[in-house]
């Protein structure tokens, strides 16, 4: 039987990418799993719009501190299993089975897939590790099977805060997440946690969910900073937790310094000015100063608390079917695509043009999946730039990408 699973997202100030979000997660082909949104009060009000909207969690909260947040969710989690996904994100149908897998081994305590980028088809993160300054490395894994990798003592595997999961007892043990990381840096303070305790972490390359970067209050869509105080704070309180104490400011320069090169490569496409620059580096060093005066907390392990479960139907083993037609086939295409995602299917809709457009994939607000792209065009990037292909053979070609993932 499938391990029962809390699925925990954190909204706020972004009630649309909500939405959607919300949408992906009820086409989740799993039993049984429940889910838990702690939200604003603009996200409250999306969910209680649903008709499904008994059988979520819902909790309310309106604080700029994604830790707390998560805390209150991991409080309301039933599951032997707590899973953790952005609101700007969606997941794969099989998403929460190939996340949970690894957990059928008994000393595997965490678990994180692959994000995918806004095109749909690249990979955003894969597999990485953290050091003790809070710098990713990518990990290469062999194939796409879950692996439980051993990593080097003062390093941690890391898990993507957008795609993760942990069994509820030893993050109950361990205190959840730290309030001190108001978002950044977050689950990499918790994945050094686990490394320090013992714990093992796996990673899930076909646990894969699909990640927006809609715009907040930190950031603009184009993924432009719009302010890095927080990140500077929460670096800081990272250096001081875990970098030996002579090679923080060291570390602390050079993370000053790579926060200075992206910004210049904005400043390079236009997308920032000479004055937006140095006010979001002031934030930066503002942050940094107000870091150093955090105080370093051992967090306590959560009250016992055993809250109901609440299955959310999801749909497992629901039919999937396929759609492809060609770009002027395109309108009655979607059309047709929304009214079987309505009826309880899972769909794939492949519209093709006569060109070698690259293609994009994207979980579309009628509920169902469309890939747009040129018939002789790239989907992975690493292909080759044109190919022909029939029209036929190309359709079962992206089938045949996606169904791991899809089903």
């Amino acid at each position: 039987m499938a391990l029962p699973v809390s699925v925990v997202v954190v909204s706020r100030g972004r009630p649309q990418a909500l939405a959607r979000c919300l949408m992906g997660l009820a086409q989740l082909d799993y039993a049984p799993f429940e889910v838990i949104v702690v939200t604003c009060p603009d996200g409250e009000a999306i969910v209680s719009a649903r008709p499904d909207a008994s059988f979520f969690k819902l909790v309310g909260f309106d604080e700029p501190n994604i830790s707390a947040a998560r805390n209150l969710g991991i409080e309301q989690a039933a599951g032997d299993i707590v899973a953790f996904i952005d609101d700007d994100a969606v997941p794969e149908p099989l998403w929460l089975t190939h996340l949970t897998g690894p957990f059928e081994q008994p000393d595997v305590s965490a678990a994180g897939g692959y994000v995918i980028g806004r095109n749909g088809i690249s990979f955003q993160w894969q597999a990485r590790t953290i050091d003790c300054t809070g710098t990713p490395s990518p990990y290469p894994l062999p194939d796409t099977k879950p692996a439980v990798p051993s990593i080097p003592n003062g390093h941690a595997l890391k898990t993507e805060g957008t795609n993760m999961a942990f069994r509820r007892s030893i993050l109950r043990e361990l205190g959840g997440f730290d309030p001190q990381f108001r978002f950044y840096l977050d689950e990499t303070d918790l994945n050094m946690r686990l490394a320090q305790s013992g714990q093992k972490t796996a990673i899930a390359p076909m646990a894969q969910v699909h990640h927006g970067f809609a715009e907040s209050e930190r950031r603009d869509a184009s993924r432009v900073p719009k302010d890095l105080t927080q990140i500077g704070a929460s670096q800081r309180v990272f250096l001081k937790k875990y970098c030996p104490e002579p090679d923080q400011d060291r570390a602390w320069m050079a993370f000053c310094e790579e926060q200075r090169l992206r910004l210049f490569r904005f400043a390079k496409k236009r997308q920032l000015n000479a004055t937006q620059m140095a006010q979001l580096l002031r934030g930066l060093q503002d942050g940094g100063a107000e870091g150093l005066t955090r105080p370093i907390k051992t967090l306590s392990p959560f009250v016992a608390v055993s809250p109901a479960f609440q299955a959310f139907p999801g749909r497992p083993n629901a039919p999937r079917v396929v759609l492809a037609g060609r770009i002027w086939q395109a309108r009655r295409l979607r059309r047709d695509a929304a009214k079987l995602a309505q009826s309880g299917s899972i769909v794939s809709l492949f519209i093709l043009l006569p060109s070698p457009r690259f293609h994009t994939v994207s979980f579309e607000n009628g509920g169902y999946w469309e890939q747009f792209g040129g018939r002789f065009g790239r989907s992975e990037r690493g292909q080759r730039f044109s190919r022909y292909w029939r029209f036929s053979t190309r359709v079962k070609e992206e089938i045949a990408r996606v169904t791991a993932v899809r089903g």
